[in-house]
């Protein structure tokens, strides 16, 4: 006859798998806040740079036309054949270009997807 206490035991505890939970969640609730913040960091200077890279073909399609054109959708040719998508707004249309005589400003739309923030202004002049 076997002896009960003797046999084999296979696989994990409850209190064993709770514990390994438990970590999980721990090591969850530390490492997600700084992955979430480093993930809206990087759109938001991604939608910067992309604003800059607008406002250099802004400025030289102005210098060319002598007047800056603020129609956003006439850029694409100059912007390599599309215009960048602005991550924070996830569209092609997720940035600004106002002109008054002489003078125009490119900034990116500052969108839900990027947290709060202040996008950066790029200020243009003839």
């Amino acid at each position: 006859m076997k002896n009960i206490q003797s046999r084999n035991r296979k696989g994990f505890t409850l209190i064993e798998l709770l514990v390994v939970v438990l970590i999980l969640g721990i090591l969850t609730a530390i490492a997600l806040p700084s992955y979430l913040s480093s993930v809206n960091a990087s759109r938001q200077g991604a939608a910067n740079t992309n604003a800059r890279a607008l406002a250099t073909a802004v400025q030289g399609k102005a210098i060319t036309a002598n007047a800056y054109d603020t129609t956003l959708a006439n850029y694409a040719t100059d912007m390599g054949g599309s215009l960048p998508s602005n991550p924070c707004t996830g569209t092609t249309t997720g940035y600004s270009i106002t002109a008054s005589g002489t003078t125009a400003t490119v900034s990116a739309t500052a969108g839900t997807a990027c947290g709060t923030w202040t996008p950066a202004t790029f200020s243009l002049v003839l």
